[in-house]
């Protein structure tokens, strides 16, 4: 898969794209990552690619001449998107719908944003990852790749993992998970985990999933038409296990951390 990021800080991108999995799937030829400086398509000497906003106004404005050289320089893979607050929510399914692409590529924002001929007349979409403001787009720009990469075929370990994980097949949270030791100052891991009864230990894992998200994201499951019977009947079975207050809903610090 071929990804190209133009940027006026491309080391960013550069950067965090080359470490752990990521790093991985460049040496091994599986990304072929490309970050281009706007900046290396300026026509004055000191690399310019900002200006005032016409009407007035506070900041600076991306001029659309170094975006649109740069592109045209290029030819980078479609489709181009812009990072930004006003474009589609990114999500699971956008991430899975990229993933199954040859190639894209991302165009990240800085200052006050870009001229708005540059979204009428040059990118394809403009995607945001949520309702937060950033200094610029490499931050959005690096969430987007890691989660289109790593559903990538091949570039995980486990091919299984991206099913089993949150927002996978099952369209829910993942469910809790533990590891050694099994008593951890006075907290255990469950009995269902430890006891060796595999269906057993798979009914608990779909009832926690189930009672995270009823919890965490109520959403997720009108998303998927409702509880089942037998799903409903997990709930039943099996207990929630704990989690932290909501923190936005004021939550605090649980008394024993």
């Amino acid at each position: 898969m071929r990804i190209d990021v133009f940027s006026i800080f491309p080391g960013i991108v550069d950067g965090f794209c080359s470490e752990s999995l990521l790093g991985k799937a460049r040496e091994t030829g599986l990304l072929d990552l490309r970050a281009h400086d706007l900046r290396d398509h300026t026509s004055d000497v000191h690399r310019s690619v900002d200006d005032t906003v016409f009407g007035g106004g506070a900041g600076m404005l991306m001029r659309p001449e170094p975006i649109f050289d740069a592109v045209d320089a290029v030819q980078p893979p479609r489709p181009l998107i812009l990072v930004g607050p006003g474009g589609d929510r990114f999500d699971q399914a956008m991430a899975r719908r990229l993933a199954e692409l040859p190639g894209f590529s991302i165009l990240c924002g800085r200052y006050e944003g870009v001229d708005q001929r540059v979204r009428e007349h040059l990118v394809d979409a403009e995607v945001s990852v949520g309702d937060v403001v950033l200094s610029g787009g490499e931050v959005a720009a690096c969430l987007i790749i890691e989660a289109v990469v790593r559903l990538v075929p091949g570039a995980m370990g486990n091919a299984e993992s991206p099913l089993t994980e949150s927002f996978g097949a099952t369209g829910l949270l993942e469910e809790p998970q533990y590891t050694r030791p099994a008593d951890f100052r006075g907290w255990s891991v469950p009995d269902v985990l430890r006891g060796g009864d595999h269906a057993l230990v798979a009914r608990w894992r779909l009832a926690q999933a189930l009672h995270r998200t009823i919890r965490a994201r109520p959403d997720l499951i009108e998303a998927r038409g409702g509880l089942s019977a037998a799903e409903k009947r997990l709930l039943e079975e099996f207990a929630p296990v704990s989690y932290p207050s909501s923190f936005a809903q004021g939550g605090t610090p649980a008394p024993d951390q």
